[in-house]
């Protein structure tokens, strides 16, 4: 199955290297190209890509109001956004994973993991690593928006098991790393964590590990 990729950045240079990059696997394609936000929203209502590729920051409409509007849109639910930007200043990531973005790629990465980067939002996994979600937490999620956000009294839905997952999940570890703590299996994690996500109303794993924090149920360390 071959995964469809919209392409949303107003750097004609860097769409076209994406493009070749992309395009030379047999298992990726580029369907679309978008030069700034509101085309991005455009393309994806038009085209309903597995992945967006998007740039935050973009003339007219940027990516984080793009996104926004696509993670808001229930007929694109399938369609995943995947940040592309220069994570150690760009404090906008916060937010784009607070409204769903399925997670995000520094502009430095190596090919091979732009690739893999695409590959695992589209498969429906958050690329939102231990390292990276520990210094997302320290950035930005400690001091969030201000209003802004879920309400503590979504916590009453989930249950003792649930929000134990959601807890570890926003400290960074991955599946495996929860079940050899809980003496659990891989699968029994996984379904937890799908749960929660449902309950919380969150579209990714990323989007979770936002929201555990904004209702206060993780709390980032000194």
């Amino acid at each position: 199955m071959t995964i469809r990729v919209l392409l949303a950045d107003d750097q004609t240079l860097l769409r076209a290297t994406f493009r070749v990059l992309i395009d030379s696997c047999d298992d990726l394609e580029v369907i679309a190209e978008a030069t700034d936000g509101a085309e991005a929203v455009h393309l994806t209502r038009v085209h309903h890509p597995d992945v967006v590729l998007m740039d935050i920051r973009m003339p007219g409409t940027d990516g984080l109001a793009a996104t926004s509007a696509i993670c808001a849109d229930t007929e694109l639910r399938d369609s995943r956004v995947l940040i592309l930007t220069t994570f150690q200043s760009d404090e906008h990531v916060a937010r784009a994973l607070r409204v769903g973005a399925s997670g995000f790629l520094g502009k430095n990465v190596t090919a091979a993991e732009l690739l893999d980067g695409i590959r695992t939002v589209a498969a429906g996994d958050s690329l939102l690593s231990p390292m990276a979600t520990r210094s997302l937490i320290t950035r930005f999620l400690a001091t969030p928006d201000a209003g802004e956000g879920p309400a503590p009294e979504m916590l009453g839905s989930l249950t003792p098991r649930e929000r134990e997952m959601v807890t570890l999940v926003a400290e960074g570890k991955s599946d495996d790393e929860i079940a050899k703590e809980l003496h659990l299996s891989p699968l029994t994690v996984r379904t937890h964590v799908q749960r929660a996500k449902m309950k919380m109303d969150a579209r990714s794993r990323a989007q979770l590990v936002a929201i555990a924090y904004q209702v206060g149920l993780a709390r980032p360390r000194p």
